[in-house]
């Protein structure tokens, strides 16, 4: 990441010497006011802190990083000595630079949050932070209508706490502090044209809790390594729940294994749809699915000191209108009206109660709740395992 620079403060103005230490004239000059820090981005060659600078800035040139490339093995090493195949492959990469254009973004990002975050703060805070810089870092700040179809959050930014391990976002009210003794799953989406980057960490500030997070890490390094073309899910699911449950956790004075979430799975994303239809499980079984070329999937890995299974708890604050919506009669004039907003402004994007607070929306949940009732939207619950265990999430 560019570190952004804080910016060097303005000089002030003060009167003029008369040479022996004395100021000429006997009213003092009024100081110019300074300057907020990092008040415009243009002509911007670093990242700011926090990030506020466009990425289309920083690489002029629309070159954005590769990031990490896998080579191919096995049965399909010949892809990467084969000329014609490695041709075929340059021919479809133009989709490949609004992923990596998001995927900047999101490094960008995350390595800020990674470094800012500290226990105090409020989820809110914290939440609003990281959509403030993908908002501005993908030049969408999605208040005009359709304006973040075209780019910016690719989902509401999940802060899960502890037994909590995903769908979790603050509401507006919400007065949740982070404190030290917390896990936190830090999950969130960037998009540009519907490519949606998907990716999210763990936090913590205790070291107790450093094996939980290793393990999460090795088992999604390990999907991601198991994972290519004509690769059966249930050899990745095995293979990821081999690496997760060789780790276990002290707390307490009492050791703990870690357990994959047998119920949350990778998955396939296909253009503006974050969950495309294919799982990819981390735990071995039965699924002879076959990854196929040409497919965009997300590998991510929960660990828990728990059951190893989540049920739906607490405020729902994640919806996503459904690709195929049934077209029924909405009696609630008030569902009409922000069916028709959602629509317009999110499309089959997920969201979250907060961003139709942000779009002027008021006293919308009966609205809201008859779209779920009706099949049109979806309602996306916290997700979470028996409370007082501690989960974990890593996703590339």
């Amino acid at each position: 990441m560019r570190d952004g620079s804080e910016g060097d403060q303005d000089d002030e103005e003060v009167a003029p010497s008369d040479g022996i230490g004395n100021l000429a004239g006997t009213k003092k000059k009024k100081r110019k006011p300074k300057k907020k820090k990092n008040a415009s981005t243009k002509g911007a060659t670093v990242q700011s802190s926090p990030p506020r600078v466009p990425v289309a800035s920083l690489f002029a040139d629309g070159h954005y990083p590769a990031g990490e490339e896998v080579e191919y093995r096995d049965e399909n090493a010949f892809r990467t000595t084969s000329e014609e195949k490695r041709h075929l492959d340059r021919m479809n990469e133009d989709f490949l630079i609004e992923y990596r254009q998001g995927a900047e973004v999101h490094r960008q990002v995350r390595q800020w949050a990674q470094r800012s975050i500290k226990p105090g703060q409020t989820l809110t805070e914290i939440a609003e932070g990281i959509e403030d810089g993908v908002r501005a870092l993908t030049g969408h700040q999605g208040l005009d209508e359709g304006d973040n179809i075209k780019g910016g959050m690719g989902f509401p930014t999940g802060l899960s706490i502890n037994h909590c391990a995903a769908h979790y976002t603050p509401n507006a009210g919400n007065k949740v502090v982070l404190q030290k003794e917390d896990v936190m799953k830090v999950d969130f989406g960037v998009h540009l044209n519907g490519r949606i980057v998907d990716s999210a960490f763990t936090m913590t500030f205790d070291p107790i809790y450093d094996n939980l997070v290793a393990a999460v890490k090795d088992a999604t390094n390990t999907g991601v390594r198991e994972a290519g073309i004509d690769v059966r899910m249930s050899d990745i699911g095995a293979a990821v729940q081999e690496a997760m449950e060789s780790y276990e956790v002290e707390i307490g004075g009492k050791a703990l294994p870690v357990k994959c979430i047998r119920n949350l799975n990778g998955h396939d994303i296909i253009q503006y749809s974050i969950h495309g239809g294919k799982s990819v499980p981390i735990v071995k079984g039965k699924d002879q699915t076959k990854m196929e070329e040409g497919e965009t999937f997300a590998i991510e890995t929960f660990g828990s000191t728990g059951n190893g299974y989540v049920r739906d708890d607490m405020e729902t604050s994640h919806y996503a209108k459904k690709s195929d919506a049934p077209n029924v009669p909405l009696r609630v004039s008030s569902a009409r009206s922000l069916l028709s907003s959602i629509s317009k402004n999110f499309g089959t994007l997920p969201f979250c109660r907060r961003y139709l607070d942000r779009l002027g929306h008021e006293k919308y949940l009966l609205g809201l709740n008859n779209l779920v009732s009706s099949g049109i939207v979806e309602a996306y619950p916290p997700l979470c395992d028996v409370r007082g265990s501690f989960t974990a999430q890593f996703e590339h």
